[in-house]
């Protein structure tokens, strides 16, 4: 499963998420290590580090600042999914780590 180079936007989101389809995520990826930076929207900056099984699944963890200046940590777990167009739709299953500490739901796009 390959990741690196690939680009990715929010087209679902639940309501405790920073993240909406202004955000952009860049991905890249060496072996089993996955990163990305995100911004856009509400996130002025973020990065993502992660690992990835065997299966495609991503074990993350999360961190950027809002455009209001706070900083937010979280971690998710993200299942792949192949479209008929050959691009990537990704389920994602997320919690807070700071603040709330609420979780919930995305499912962001290949662009």
């Amino acid at each position: 499963m390959r990741y690196g180079g690939r680009l990715f936007r929010p087209v679902e989101t639940s309501d405790s998420s920073q993240t909406g389809e202004d955000t952009i995520f860049k991905y890249e990826q060496i072996g089993e290590l996955v990163t990305a930076t995100y911004s856009g929207g509400n996130i002025r900056f973020g990065q993502i580090i992660g690992e990835v099984d065997e299966d495609g699944i991503l074990d993350m963890r999360y961190q950027h600042m809002d455009q209001s200046g706070a900083l937010k940590t979280g971690y998710c777990t993200t299942t792949p999914e192949f479209l008929p167009s050959g691009k990537m739709r990704l389920h994602e299953r997320w919690r807070w780590t700071c603040g709330h500490r609420a979780k919930g739901r995305s499912i962001l796009e290949e662009i």
